[in-house]
């Protein structure tokens, strides 16, 4: 498993080792003691798991302290853009975002860690996305920004008009970025 680093700090990639051979292939998904190697605080306490259709969109999410996760996200199916946006206010890189295509098929994770916006946009029809993470979802703690902030200028780049998106009525209903009082 190979840590890489992003222009963001402390937002990792992560490529596993794939093992192939004539019947499929394997890898080790998670390690605690490579993590750790890195610096990287997680206790995992749930793993969550979608299924969603080509085109949509979930995000930007985060929870406010003390309820704050950090997430590692994969693709067991399909594939998306995953996309995750610094807010902690201290940093040199506040309100930039890091996106990166996750797939079934390039096995590559994204370590989120607490103190980032996150989302994603599925890029194929029945595609499985599923995380770790490291606190428990308080549904009081929950907060975002909108997916298309002018702001964050993400590129959503795929087939699909914006306007074929498909997002949740609570996504379609978040905030600015400007808007945004971090607690991070």
């Amino acid at each position: 498993m190979q840590f890489i680093d992003t222009p963001i700090k402390d937002l990792f990639v992560i490529e596993p080792k794939l093992w192939n051979d004539s019947r499929g292939y394997f890898y080790e998904s998670y390690s605690a003691k490579l993590f750790e190697e890195k610096g990287i605080e997680a206790n995992f306490v749930q793993d969550n798991q979608s299924l969603s259709q080509k085109g949509t969109l979930r995000g930007l999410h985060a929870q406010l302290p003390p309820f704050a996760q950090g997430k590692l996200v994969r693709v067991l199916q399909g594939s998306v853009l995953d996309v995750a946006v610094d807010i902690r206010k201290n940093s040199p890189t506040y309100g930039h975002h890091f996106t990166i295509e996750l797939s079934g098929e390039n096995h590559k994770q994204l370590w989120v860690p607490p103190g980032f916006l996150h989302g994603f946009l599925t890029l194929e029809d029945q595609t499985i996305f599923t995380y770790k993470v490291t606190n428990y979802y308080h549904k009081g703690s929950e907060f975002g920004v909108s997916w298309n902030d002018q702001d964050l200028q993400i590129n959503w780049r795929n087939s699909l008009k914006e306007s074929d998106f498909l997002l949740s009525e609570k996504d379609l209903a978040l905030p600015n970025f400007k808007s945004l009082e971090s607690p991070f």
